[in-house]
This record gives structure tokens, sequence and C-alpha cells, in this order.
């Protein structure tokens, strides 16, 4: 498995003050940077705890390796994309991968180190989005909610820069790594910046110029193999998930900066 960088083992119950390792049957879930694996995780105790299997969380630091280690079925599932990320690597790598059921939403938000409020955007203020076609439409839609620029409407979520109509601040665009996004702040007037990024690189959401709302249709998805989209293992994990117990977790845990979709 030479694509993946584990960052957590198999969950697992001590026993004479020793964890035990996990089972060669564990479920593989694959994440991106950020907080999705501890959501996994905590999810992942209940169903070893009720269900008797092992879950495995994989951290991966760049977007395009989760979905190529499921192709190759390295990992069982992962859970880091909302569906147009995934329509676009299924269109241009050739995936057999489905969007199995929602998670949450991970909300993409605007951040800066110069400036407080969106009011304070000045003419000619440099902004930078993520540099892949998904996310950097989501960014460009979330800056026409905010008011600084217009898209083309006929693109829809497949905007790009090249499809901005109107824009009165005549802003600057950098197209950066979204992992990069957040070092980015020291040379940019501000920047679109994912939740999972801008926890990591310890942006507080709730300072953020612009967050979405639970009304974006970004919102993650659990994804595996197409042959494998009634696997038994990976439908009952995912309805641990969309339990009760972790979606309390969620909300205590990051007080609403992370919403779960059920």
């Amino acid at each position: 498995m030479k694509l993946l960088r584990p960052i957590a083992v198999a969950l697992a119950f001590a026993l004479a003050g020793a964890a035990l390792p996990a089972r060669a049957d564990a479920l593989k879930v694959g994440v991106s940077a950020g907080p999705y694996g501890e959501i996994i995780e905590f999810a992942g105790k209940l169903f070893k705890e009720r269900e008797g299997i092992d879950v495995k969380v994989i951290e991966f630091s760049d977007y395009t390796l989760p979905n190529a280690a499921l192709a190759q079925g390295d990992i069982d599932l992962n859970n880091f994309q909302h569906k147009p990320y995934l329509d676009n690597q299924v269109k241009n790598r050739g995936f057999d991968l489905v969007a199995v059921e929602k998670s949450i939403i991970v909300p993409l938000g605007l951040y800066s180190h110069k400036i407080a409020k969106l009011s304070e955007v000045k003419d000619g203020s440099v902004v930078a989005i993520p540099n892949d076609p998904s996310n950097g439409s989501r960014a460009l839609l979330l800056l026409q909610q905010a008011g600084l620029i217009k898209v083309d409407p006929a693109k829809g979520i497949a905007a790009s820069v090249a499809d901005i109509v109107d824009n009165p601040k005549k802003l600057k665009f950098r197209e950066i790594d979204a992992a990069q996004l957040p070092r980015s702040l020291d040379d940019t007037d501000f920047s679109a910046v994912t939740l999972n990024y801008a926890v990591a690189g310890g942006l507080d959401p709730k300072k953020a110029l612009l967050l979405e709302d639970a009304n974006t249709p970004w919102n993650l998805w659990f994804v595996t193999q197409g042959a494998r989209k009634d696997d038994p293992r990976i439908r009952k994990f995912i309805a641990f998930y969309r339990s009760p117990e972790v979606k309390d977790f969620i909300q205590k845990r990051f007080d609403g900066g992370i919403i779960p979709t059920w």
C-alpha cells in the first residue's frame, strides 16, 4: 500500500494494559487531513463495541490519493469528498467508484489575516482559491454569495475563473493546492479554505469572513467501489456513523463547525 500514510491504527480496547492488534479484516476508511478521521474513529469505536469489527483510519495528505487507493482495493471506502469532485475523478480517471450515502457538511470558508469583515475587501485584492476544478468552482460560488463577483449562471457548479462575468472590485485570483491555502494567507488578502485544511492550519472557523451553511450542495459522501456498494459491512458501518450518538458527538465536539446531514 505505497499510496497510504496511516495515522491511526484500528480502534481496539485494552486487555491487560496492551491494545489488541487490528484484525486482518478490519474495515479501512480513507480520509484527507483534518477532522474527518476523528469522527470516523468515534463511529468506529461504536462499531467495534457492537459488531466486533475493527475500523482503521487511513489519512492522505493529497486529495487525489484516497480515490486511487480505493480503486485499487487498498481501502474499503473513503469519506472526504463531495459529489462534484467524485464525478470529476470518475470522468477523468475512469474509476469505478460510487457514492453510497451522505455524511457531513464541512464548510468552505473565506479567511483572512488582514481584514475582519467582507466590507473591508479593497479593489485589487488578491484572493486564493483551490486549484482543483470542483473546489475552485465551489469557492467562486461562495464569493458570488458574498457579493464580490458574478459567474456565468450557465456554468453552475462547473464554473472556473474564466467564467467570472462581473468582478467590480477587480479581484486578482491565485489558484493554489488546497492543502497550501492556509499558508497562503500571509501572501493574499483572503483565501477560500475548506474546513479540514482550515482546522489543520490553525484557523478558527468562527472567525471566517463567510462560511457555507447547511443549504450548501457540497456535502461529503461515503464512497466505495461499484461492486461493493451493497457490502453489508460497509452499509452497517455507515448506519453506525449516521446514528444519533455520532451526530451528538459532532455537534458537541465541533460546535457547529461541522454539520451532520442526518
